[in-house]
């Protein structure tokens, strides 16, 4: 067959194809808007020449020390203009980003900083006392540098020879980094949080980070210079890629090392915060703060949530409080976000049941995803789009990782058919939009039917008294199975066991409503997400 004519002579070459990498989003940032405000700390206030200068100088620092191509630069800081740094410093010379999290103990820590073979080690004195007991126990010694944040004045000794300050003296502001070698070159290293053994190392390149980062902009809402409130960590799947997203727009950074209601108020009120990310913990932070903490918006701040979709009554007060809450859905094999709940204007004129009923599905791909469906994990078919028939959510396109660090096995597993397999089981509505009823393991099987236990903390939620529940299987006798609800109550609220059994039986089938309830604090991981098998345990020794 000969060639189409669109073939001959039409060839890639310099001058028509680069590697897409959101390094360039902030080389742009600071030719374009140099003047800015990048980033807001306390009373710092650094423009975007001086954050592009700083981040060529980390970069710089990191060469001049042998670190490149391959090479794991890892991070143990909070929310602070270095932590931003990283994300541009790092892979400029080439190397890959691995942001450590701060909440995790020092067995993990070290397990993480052997299986990336980390070559530098920047650790903000906060975490000393952890990250020092984790580098005995690590076999790999990196080079430490410390970081002094000005904005704590907590606890905390150097590790390292050298501080983050001098490091970069080292570095040179005029460093002219290179472009990665491939757009599918390794830009950082996530780990998922091991709660069945140990973590594995999500690899993300640079082009699945440029794209998420884009799409952030669009699914967000983000327009010119944003102002965003640093309350999503970033060690969580790269802050979602918002480090990147945020100087593709020429945002400012606001950061924040706790989150705090009262000074999350402070921060929004006083510099006029935009967006901000965060669990569903963070909104029910700043809607139990004080009349005292809060202080009065004078603009609408874009929230955008992850996790079990908020209740209706929770988005009707986070509404009251200012603050519109877009609800996404993703994994940190999928770069953070990568579905949304896109909601379509027409729905507002329907009854706040039904409203409150499409806000909990997750919604439809991002635009940077190029499929999202519920298949049967055996066949490899899409399930009917009746939003009742169970299967496995599966995504497809450029924001999926790579794979598993030095882990092939759970790689092809994760990867068979051709499609990422998320673990999570969902249906999907005529109208395309997904929603999800469990992860696989957390179904409950009873007397053979599946309950799924997302539906049964939906009714839970519903009641006044009910502040967050998580619904796990109880081992049973008889049905093999049954609902256990753990529940924590709201300030001041009283409800019992037997009130709430039995407000569950005027919501669900009575199959699907927990024979047991146990009010308790929940057990919750470093991100937020509660630890549903850490309450399988407690409901097996019920």
């Amino acid at each position: 067959m000969a060639p189409s004519p669109y073939e001959i002579g039409l060839d890639r070459n310099p001058a028509n194809h680069q590697p897409l990498t959101p390094l360039q989003f902030l080389e742009r940032a600071a030719a374009v808007f140099p003047d800015h405000t990048a980033v807001i700390h306390g009373a710092l206030r650094r423009p975007y020449r001086g954050l592009y200068a700083r981040c060529r100088r980390l970069a710089s620092a990191l060469a001049a020390r042998g670190i490149g191509k391959g090479d794991t630069v890892s991070v143990m800081m909070a929310n602070t203009p270095a932590m931003v740094e990283a994300h541009y410093g790092v892979p400029m010379c080439k190397a890959v980003l691995n942001a450590l999290n701060t909440r995790l103990d020092a067995a993990i820590i070290a397990f993480t900083l052997d299986h990336a073979e980390t070559k530098i080690l920047i650790v903000d004195r906060e975490f000393s006392k952890v990250m020092g007991e984790a580098l005995k126990l690590a076999k790999t010694k990196p080079l430490v540098i410390d970081y002094d944040d000005p904005e704590y004045d907590g606890p905390g000794e150097r590790l390292g020879a050298i501080e983050y300050e001098q490091f970069l003296g080292e570095g040179d502001p005029a460093y002219v980094w290179p472009m990665p070698d491939d757009e599918w070159d390794a830009i950082s290293l996530n780990y998922t949080s091991g709660t069945t053994g140990d973590p594995k190392g999500v690899v993300y390149h640079h082009r699945g980070a440029y794209l998420l980062g884009v799409g952030n902009v669009l699914s967000a809402r983000l327009g010119q210079h944003p102002i965003y409130l640093w309350t999503l960590p970033m060690f969580h799947c790269n802050g979602w890629c918002f480090p990147w997203t945020i100087s593709s727009v020429a945002g400012t950074h606001v950061c924040l090392r706790q989150v705090r209601a009262s000074l999350m108020y402070d921060l929004m009120a006083r510099h006029g915060v935009t967006h901000m990310c965060g669990a569903p913990i963070v909104m029910s932070t700043m809607l139990a703060a004080s009349a005292a903490e809060k202080k009065p918006l004078s603009q609408t701040v874009q929230f955008i949530t992850a996790g079990a979709p908020p209740p209706a009554a929770v988005l009707g007060q986070m509404k009251a409080a200012g603050f519109d809450v877009t609800h996404v859905y993703g994994l940190t094999e999928v770069y953070g976000p990568a579905v949304v709940n896109d909601w379509n204007s027409a729905w507002d004129k329907l009854p706040d049941d039904e409203q409150a009923a499409l806000k909990a599905r997750q919604g439809v791909r991002y635009l940077a995803l190029e499929s999202l469906d519920v298949l049967d994990p055996q066949t490899m078919k899409p399930v009917p789009a009746d939003g009742e028939t169970l299967g496995e959510v599966m995504f497809r396109g450029n924001v999926v990782m790579k794979g598993y660090l030095k882990n092939p096995k759970s790689t092809q597993a994760a990867f068979a058919g051709g499609w990422f397999h998320s673990g999570d089981l969902g249906v999907k509505y005529p109208d395309g939009y997904v929603q999800l009823k469990d992860r696989s393991k957390d179904i409950i099987i009873s007397g053979g039917e599946n309950i799924s236990s997302i539906e049964v903390e939906d009714a839970l939620f519903k009641h006044p008294a009910v502040a967050q529940a998580a619904v796990v299987a109880r081992p049973d006798d008889k049905w093999g199975e049954t609902p256990c609800a753990f529940v924590e109550l709201k300030p001041g609220a009283n409800a019992t066991e037997e009130e709430l059994i039995e407000w569950c039986r005027g919501l669900l089938a009575r199959f699907k409503c927990p024979k047991h309830v146990v009010f308790a604090e929940l057990p919750k991981t470093s991100t937020g997400k509660i630890q549903k098998f850490a309450l399988r345990e407690k409901a097996k020794a019920l």
